[in-house]
């Protein structure tokens, strides 16, 4: 038993879920030795328990799956989840009725799970009511945003101060982790990255903690005795805080607690290591709000030690407004790169009303302030992009919207282009839910994952991977926005300069 934050006066369970790699493994992944510092978590397990997804349908039916062959427990944490998914949840209340022993807990954001009319807040309330020993629903509001200036801004702005942006689906002892949310988009026609790792007693013991821990620090829903109705009244369910801290008081007790969860996690003695291990994962956990910035540490250094080893780096963002330290380290280390962001109608608010109209025509001006800097640098080739170190696409494809996020680093090309990329495929994979912008940095609370492994047959699963994603993609420079429909316009440029770090 861990106690964390004794002011606070509230406890986790952390049962040292870590396995760190032998010698011969370390050797083997000697590229990230500089990268993590030695107390970090870090998971040892076989590639065979490691599946990579490629379809958003393939996600739910895999989620389903999971749902449906519970015994102890279901664990989730996303954005949210849409007020449609009727079929989610009935499976849920389905697993929990058939079985008795089985206990259900759910991780999302307030202000998303609120908003006025239909929210999800109000699908969640039947579940609520029909077990409500056995199902919690936690849902956390970034601190960012209080006081007189919550009563200023309007529900329709208020998550532009940062969200639960953490995304981690897990049963019993296998978890999957994308950067999807639970909507129906996300299950049919909005492009995500989804890895499903099964046979992880440990890995899913610290998923759960990080999401007690978290929970400690989140809003109770609760349906109330007011009868439901079909108004979607707020008056249907309350919201419980059960910390004896204060919300405004969270803050520096949630960065001791979250500093003390990563240290607990890695044992001085770490445990023996079962055959056929080839694969290490490591978890990077990024909130700005609480001070904790494993991402900004571990990014720039992980960038570095690619450069160094004479590699190459596939990077991609469905909302590519790359952390200014992110830029800095990939620029200065002149790395080759390929950057896929989502072109404007693949961006999930192209035909928005309002302002958020805007928000496509942003990420344009993003690109090219990025670009600017990658061809000050002499990084971007000839006029045609030949023998440039570095390459932007853009995706594209009818109907669809993109939310892929992510980096592959594969090993030294050697006199290879970056379109013919080495056998068997890379070497390492950041996955998760940050977006490697400003927002994810400091905003959002964030948790990824770096995998890195020797199995040639997870490699070539990567490899696969990158494939699917950039074979929609296409070259774009200055010619592409100098085209009239992707102008940026002088307000969009205002609207930047006021709220740029919240996109």
């Amino acid at each position: 038993m861990l106690r964390l934050a004794s002011h606070c006066r509230r406890f986790v369970t952390i049962r040292n879920p870590v396995n760190r790699c032998t010698c011969q493994q370390q050797r083997r992944f000697a590229q990230l030795s500089d990268v993590f510092p030695k107390s970090h978590p870090t998971f040892s397990l076989s590639s065979k328990d490691v599946s990579i997804l490629s379809q958003p349908s393939e996600f739910y039916k895999t989620l389903i799956d999971m749902i449906k062959r519970a015994k102890r427990r279901i664990f989730i944490s996303s954005l949210y989840i849409g007020t449609e998914e009727i079929e989610l949840i009935e499976t849920l209340h389905r697993a929990l009725s058939t079985n008795p022993q089985l206990r259900l807990s759910l991780l999302l954001d307030l202000r998303r799970c609120t908003r006025p009319g239909p929210s999800t807040a109000h699908l969640l309330l039947p579940l609520l009511r029909a077990f409500p020993k056995r199902a919690e629903v936690r849902l956390f509001k970034s601190p960012k945003l209080a006081g007189v200036m919550e009563r200023l801004v309007p529900r329709r702005f208020d998550e532009g101060w940062g969200t639960w942006h953490a995304k981690v689906y897990g049963v019993d002892e296998e978890v999957m982790f994308s950067g999807a949310n639970l909507n129906t988009s996300y299950f049919t026609d909005r492009q995500d990255r989804y890895l499903h790792f099964a046979n992880q007693p440990q890995l899913a013991e610290y998923c759960l903690s990080f999401l007690r821990l978290f929970s400690g620090y989140s809003f109770r829903l609760l349906p109330t005795s007011a009868s439901p109705s079909t108004s979607y009244s707020p008056e249907e369910y309350k919201l419980e805080w059960t910390a004896p801290c204060t919300f405004r008081s969270i803050t520096a007790v949630a960065e001791q607690d979250i500093l003390a969860l990563q240290s607990s996690s890695s044992p001085e003695q770490p445990p023996p290591q079962a055959e056929g291990h080839d694969t290490l994962l490591r978890p990077i956990i990024q909130a700005g709000v609480f001070n904790i910035r494993e991402e900004e540490r571990v990014l720039p250094a992980f960038i570095k030690a690619i450069a160094a080893q004479g590699g190459t780096l596939d990077l991609t963002s469905g909302y590519f407004a790359l952390h200014e330290p992110y830029q800095r380290a990939l620029i200065e280390a002149r790395l080759p790169t390929r950057i896929l962001a989502a072109g404007p109608k693949a961006n999930g608010f192209y035909g928005s009303r309002g302002l958020s109209g805007r928000i496509p025509e942003a990420y344009t001006l993003y690109e090219r302030r990025f670009w600017e800097k990658v061809r000050a640098a002499g990084l971007a080739g000839d006029a045609d992009g030949r023998d440039g170190v570095v390459r932007l696409e853009e995706w594209e494809r009818e109907g669809w919207t993109y939310h892929a996020k992510g980096m592959w680093a594969w090993p030294s090309r050697a006199s290879q282009p970056l379109d013919d990329p080495p056998a068997p495929g890379p070497s390492a994979t950041l996955f998760g839910s940050t977006n490697l912008n400003s927002r994810s940095a400091s905003l959002d609370t964030e948790l990824s994952f770096l995998l890195s492994t020797s199995s040639e047959g997870l490699r070539g699963k990567m490899a696969q991977e990158v494939g699917r994603l950039w074979e929609r993609g296409r070259r774009v420079d200055e010619r592409e926005w100098g085209r009239g429909e992707r102008k940026v316009r002088l307000g969009t440029r205002a609207l930047l300069g006021v709220m740029g770090s919240m996109l």
